[in-house]
């Protein structure tokens, strides 16, 4: 059995149809939001869903001895979030107790952590990195430094573990993100009611409007490399999930004006007091470590992921995958 917590969220949706793809369908589907809420899991086959707080009398029953990967993609992915008695407990210490339980019961653990670590890249964006030295922008990049650095200082761990660092993930699942949707999710709404765009202006003078870049990582490569995981299984340690090559935000916003097939029209908007102090201007995952593990390059491009975003999901009758 796989367990994959965040499975009626983003990215945890997504790898329940990837494995379903290859298939897999022993999963033990975990979320806080009820499928009557939303369901992104109505195509997928699972073995059960339950409630993330009915995970632990599950884990200490003997149908948990099945269990041979935990994928924890569950967490509060809010960056604006002030309530670090919040995140600490969310983010942090629920990753910590899944973690102790792979270590004690022999099984393999894949958790979520995120390029929000690298703050404002003054150590640049590498995953060889010693945590200790990052500063995050935000508490929710803390509480993921914070496991980072729990991690690599524990003597019993799983026998595979892995910390993902993803980077600006887009694609077909992310629905309900609300404010957190990726820029295409937004774009593509946005040009498809009003026929323009809003980005940020710059106000570094290193970069012009718009030419702020990231690093943007179609889920199709995540969900893919996450199950290679399983297949491969490089060292254990913490590992960048980007694409490894930074693209500005006027880049992707003429792919999905193309993808619509509309005529771009960009209106320049402030940015809000409340994330301008941590903004980050520029992004770019160095996957050296991921492919000197012998692991596969990503393989959707920027233009190629939002034309089949845009066209085979967004555009869709039924956009769910």
């Amino acid at each position: 059995m796989i367990i994959v917590t965040g499975a009626n969220g983003f990215i945890g949706s997504a790898l329940v149809w990837e494995l379903n793809q290859r298939g897999i369908a022993n999963i033990l589907a975990v979320d806080p939001v009820g499928r009557d809420v939303h369901d992104l899991l109505g195509r997928r086959t699972i073995a059960d869903f339950i409630h993330r707080d009915r995970l632990w009398d599950f884990l200490q029953s003997p149908a948990a001895d099945s269990v041979s990967w935990v994928f924890h993609l569950g967490a509060c992915s809010s960056t604006t979030e002030t309530d670090w008695d919040f995140l600490r407990r969310n983010n942090l210490e629920y990753s910590q107790k899944l973690f102790t339980w792979c270590a004690e019961k022999g099984k393999n653990l894949v958790y979520a952590s995120s390029a929000a670590t690298y703050g404002a890249g003054e150590h640049g964006f590498s995953d060889r990195t010693d945590a200790e030295i990052l500063k995050p922008l935000n508490l929710y990049g803390e509480s993921k430094v914070q496991m980072d650095r729990w991690a690599a200082k524990q003597k019993k761990t799983p026998p595979r573990w892995y910390g993902l660092k993803f980077f600006n993930v887009f694609g077909p699942n992310e629905y309900f993100k609300g404010p957190m949707a990726s820029l295409v999710f937004k774009a593509y709404h946005q040009i498809r009611k009003t026929g323009e765009l809003g980005l940020f202006k710059s106000y570094n003078p290193r970069f012009r409007d718009g030419e702020q870049v990231r690093d943007f990582i179609y889920v199709k490569d995540v969900t893919r490399w996450m199950v290679e995981l399983m297949d491969r299984q490089p060292a254990n340690g913490v590992y960048n999930m980007g694409f490894g090559q930074a693209r500005s935000w006027l880049d992707l916003a003429q792919a999905v004006f193309k993808a619509s097939g509309k005529t771009p029209k960009i209106k320049w908007l402030e940015i809000p007091d409340n994330i301008r102090n941590q903004y980050q201007y520029f992004t770019e995952a160095s996957m050296d470590k991921w492919r000197g593990q012998g692991m596969s390059p990503p393989q959707w491009p920027l233009e190629k992921a939002i034309e089949d975003d845009v066209k085979n999901h967004l555009a869709a009758k039924d956009a769910v995958l």
